[in-house]
């Protein structure tokens, strides 16, 4: 079971939603994420949105023009993403056996995002096996993004994977740190509780 599921009892799209909903009526930016996602590959790219969640970050690459496919295991969150941008592709699948044939896609993408916490929230044990599979979907050269809290301020769960065991996972599977920063803007990151960290294949 999904530290995530523990968390929300994957019942919570609705509510996550309406939460960053709220945050842009308030005028917060809200997407940090697909900004420097689209300072880093060209419209066009091929992108996939792994933990779409209920799709913030993917529609927004999607309006940017950026070919995107999302996945995530939430069912809740996913109905809200299918609602959100009916013509987008969207598949419920587990990040720890994903396999982009097996859901009939290609892979070879240009870029996978991992945004919103998805390594800490993983099933226990499984992050090691979620690397090699995101970067089996990945074409050579392509970069694997992910942003992750590393301390209590940060998560909603006890912190699990360290900056040090997630680039042992990166290594390991093939993949070489590039940049790292301290938030989706790209500050310079400092050794604080919050990293995102770009590797390439």
């Amino acid at each position: 079971m999904s530290r995530w599921r523990d968390v929300t009892g994957e019942k919570s799209g609705q509510d996550y939603a309406a939460r960053f909903a709220a945050l842009a009526r308030a005028g917060q930016d809200v997407h940090g994420e697909a900004r420097l996602c689209a300072a880093l590959v060209p419209p066009g790219a091929r992108v996939l949105d792994a933990g779409c969640g209920t799709g913030r970050v993917m529609i927004r690459l999607a309006e940017l023009g950026y070919d995107c496919v999302g996945v995530d295991l939430d069912a809740s969150m996913l109905a809200v993403a299918r609602r959100e941008a009916p013509g987008l592709p969207w598949f419920q699948a587990d990040l720890a056996g994903f396999d982009p044939a097996g859901l009939g896609i290609a892979g070879d993408f240009d870029m996978v995002v991992a945004a919103g916490n998805v390594l800490p929230l993983l099933a226990a044990d499984t992050e090691a096996a979620v690397v090699r599979r995101l970067t089996a979907a990945l074409g050579p050269g392509g970069l694997l993004v992910a942003g992750f809290g590393l301390d209590e301020a940060h998560l909603p769960v006890p912190p699990g994977i360290t900056l040090p065991d997630y680039d042992g996972h990166c290594a390991a599977a093939g993949l070489t740190l590039v940049d790292r920063f301290a938030t989706w803007d790209a500050e310079p990151y400092d050794g604080g509780g919050y990293a995102v960290s770009v590797h390439r294949r």
